[in-house]
């Protein structure tokens, strides 16, 4: 069980076939990494995945198994044929959470433009963020206060309601 002082566990996907291939540095992800730990997340994996939606599905599925934390992952979420990163976290997800998606679309003007998606699976809560690190960042932030809460609910943990 999870409660108020202990740390909550995230994991980093970020998805890039350039990231990949070595050719992109993932400055993303690594802001990712940098803002949960600044907000008292322990951070336990963070791996890069080709783009791609049954390359996504993969990789959720191995880092959401018998973990109980947050996975946000950073890329595939916009227009271009390979952003396929909703799709993949689509296949995976057992319940939706649109509330956290809509809340991080509305962060800026761009945010309109990502197909970014938010839900559980198993204990698991699982966010799509862009692959800027401008973007990743601020559509985090905007959820960030409240996702401690949804984990100890998710986790069946007592909360004070």
């Amino acid at each position: 069980m999870t409660t108020e002082s202990q740390v909550l566990e995230a994991k980093v996907l970020t998805v890039s076939d350039g990231v990949t291939h070595g050719t992109r540095d993932d400055v993303s992800g690594r802001a990712l990494v940098a803002q949960l730990v600044d907000a008292g997340f322990d951070v336990v994996e963070h791996r890069v995945s080709a783009d791609g939606a049954a390359n996504v599905a993969a990789a959720l599925t191995e880092m959401a198994e018998s973990f109980t934390g947050l996975i946000v992952s950073t890329g595939g979420t916009g227009f271009a044929p390979r952003d396929q990163t909703p799709e993949g976290t689509s296949a995976v997800l057992e319940r939706e959470a649109p509330g956290l998606a809509e809340a991080m679309r509305l962060v800026s003007p761009l945010g309109r433009l990502s197909r970014g998606v938010a839900g559980i699976h198993g204990r698991t809560i699982i966010c799509n963020t862009p692959g800027s690190p401008k973007g990743c960042v601020e559509q985090l932030g905007a959820i960030i206060d409240v996702l401690p809460h949804a984990l100890r609910l998710l986790a069946d943990a007592p909360v004070e309601h």
